[in-house]
């Protein structure tokens, strides 16, 4: 949505001026513990500033969703009601679940019904999330309030000495920008998001117990990054990352956390009773091309109104903190070591898929803008009828991705954590080693990391991967995959769309193409889009294609009948 007239920008410096009148105090969404949990997605009202009241959306409440706390090994229940007019659905960000319990695009919530996944928590302690992850809805629901967090504990955690008290030195802090329109609605806007939330408080004012603090940070925005810092040049100590704890902590004063990015820090306040601090986000210090830097693109490729957003390379404040006396039992030391780390084995890859961001063209004679978009993945954009790649269970596998637009994307694929092995052709930072479900890929970039596929598979459903900057995801820069079974004799399963199956999926010498009508014509594909095999005659409605010159590898089919429809199949190529 495109605001880059003066008097909107007008506008949103009167809007907010109007928010900084004064210190609110930070709220914290209340918890929920398990087993069985009841969330009932609803409309709102939440006044953000004096004298006007803005239409929100909430579970349990007006904004936002009450913190859920879990261990590792519960047995939980979960009824989503759906209030809203129109349809949702919720994903449990980061967590291991099978594809029917994820509450992606695929399991829509209708305007009053509800959903009920249960499932075995499996993840080790850390901080994930919940939200909607409808096709072309995400952005709207989120900014408009459905976001929460998850905390999940274990044995491995709780035998260490940290800050575990939520809400007196175990801290969420959920950080968003929002755009607000003349209306004060909350607009749906790439570039005029100035308004900085956490927890759902505008201008924020936190009193912290002069003693060792955990802060939960998850970066909620749908969009813009931060570069998480303390105003006074206070040393931090990360100890985990999106898929839970470190090895060991890692001492910092600056973190970025694009969109979807989840850190846990531990800040030690001790002696300082009586200051005051800021957390702050120090973007005129992140990278150009990261959505919030100083400048993304060139003066041709760029997003519209970006330069108008006075937060865009700037310093600014995300919480105010007041130390105040330490509590009963303060925790005072920063552990030296954390949980052991178990990375992926290089030499147990089976696979290595590649995923290319670049620019879809609209109309044909378009010219595409490459730090604008619309973008894609492998040349496409999503659909919710086809799925764009196959992975085997217990398959490891190496995924690289290459950004060949001009802004930087938060990649997030789900049921897995991974592990970043390569940035730029180099190791990936102390930060972002352990367990991940985000990336960000630097403009004209790449990152490789390796994964393993475990413990679910569906021959239907599939899990997403896509961008995290939501307005890109909701115009589809989003693929689908499914998770194959394949059974000990090494024979694949049928994979089927529409009319069109094939066998064995993953194929090794013969693969089997079946329709109930006449085939006229079959290319096979890799991933960059070269056509490896094709034929073009009359066949009946079934016919053996031989696969023994293709590598080990990922492969699209494209089958067309002589009703001139094309059906398009992903499927594996596995070894001989």
């Amino acid at each position: 949505m495109k605001r880059s007239n003066a008097g909107y920008t007008l506008f949103v410096l009167l809007l907010w001026a109007s928010f900084c009148h004064g210190q609110n105090v930070l709220n914290i969404p209340p918890q929920l513990t398990g087993p069985n949990f009841q969330l009932t997605v609803q409309n709102g009202s939440t006044v953000f500033y004096t004298g006007t009241s803005t239409p929100t959306y909430g579970v349990n409440g007006s904004l936002l969703a009450p913190t859920l706390i879990v261990y590792k090994g519960d047995s939980i229940s979960l009824a989503v009601h759906n209030t809203l007019s129109v349809p949702t659905t919720m994903h449990w960000h980061g967590l291991h679940v099978a594809p029917q319990n994820d509450g992606g695009p695929h399991q829509i919530i209708s305007p009053g019904a509800s959903w009920n996944p249960s499932f075995v928590v499996r993840n080790q302690a850390g901080t994930y999330w919940y939200h909607p992850h409808g096709a072309g809805q995400t952005d709207p629901q989120v900014s408009k309030g459905l976001a929460g967090m998850i905390i999940i504990h274990d044995s491995a955690e709780n035998s260490l000495t940290l800050p575990r008290t939520y809400g007196v030195d175990d801290i969420p802090l959920i950080v968003q920008s929002k755009a607000f329109d003349v209306l004060q609605q909350i607009a749906i806007s790439t570039e005029m998001d100035t308004a900085i939330f956490v927890n759902g408080t505008v201008d924020p004012a936190l009193s912290a117990p002069a003693q060792v603090l955990r802060f939960r940070l998850l970066n909620g925005s749908s969009m813009r990054s931060y570069n998480f810092g303390f105003s006074n040049g206070q040393i931090f100590y990360q100890i985990a990352t999106d898929g839970g704890l470190k090895d060991t902590p890692v001492a910092l004063t600056r973190l970025l956390l694009s969109p979807g990015e989840r850190a846990e820090i531990l800040v030690d306040f001790q002696g300082m009773s009586g200051q005051a601090l800021n957390l702050m986000s120090y973007a005129s210090q992140m990278p150009l091309g990261i959505f919030g830097s100083a400048m993304i693109g060139t003066q041709q490729d760029t997003i519209e109104g970006y330069n108008q957003n006075f937060l865009n390379g700037a310093d600014f404040k995300i919480l105010k903190i007041s130390v105040t006396n330490p509590t009963a039992s303060p925790v005072t030391t920063i552990p030296a070591v954390l949980v052991p780390f178990n990375a992926y084995n290089k030499d147990s890859v089976s696979v290595t898929r590649y995923l290319v961001f670049d620019t879809l063209r609209s109309l044909p004679l378009d010219r595409p803008n490459r730090a604008d978009g619309p973008f894609g993945i492998n040349s496409r954009s999503f659909s919710m009828d086809s799925v764009d790649e196959t992975v085997l269970l217990n398959a490891t596998e190496t995924w690289v991705l290459v950004n060949n637009t001009l802004v930087a994307h938060p990649f997030h694929i789900h049921d897995v954590q991974f592990n970043v092995i390569e940035k730029s052709g180099s190791l990936p930072s102390a930060s972002e080693k352990g367990w991940k479900d985000v990336v960000l890929v630097m403009p004209q970039d790449s990152v490789k990391f390796i994964t393993k596929f475990e413990t679910f598979s569906n021959p239907v459903v599939p899990y997403m991967y896509h961008c995290h900057l939501l307005h890109h995801e909701d115009d589809g820069m989003m693929g689908s995959f499914l998770v194959w079974n394949q059974n000990a004799n090494g024979v694949g399963e049928v994979a089927q769309r529409g009319t069109v199956r094939v066998f064995p999926n993953p194929a090794q010498n013969i693969l089997e193409i079946t329709s109930e009508n006449l085939i006229e014509e079959v290319k096979i594909t890799d991933v960059e889009g070269r056509t490896l095999i094709s034929t073009s005659q009359i066949y009946h409605a079934g016919l053996p294609i031989n696969t023994s010159a293709l590598p080990q590898g990922s492969y699209f089919l494209s089958v067309k009948s002589t009703d001139n429809q094309v059906t398009h199949i992903h499927f594996c190529k596995a070894e001989k």
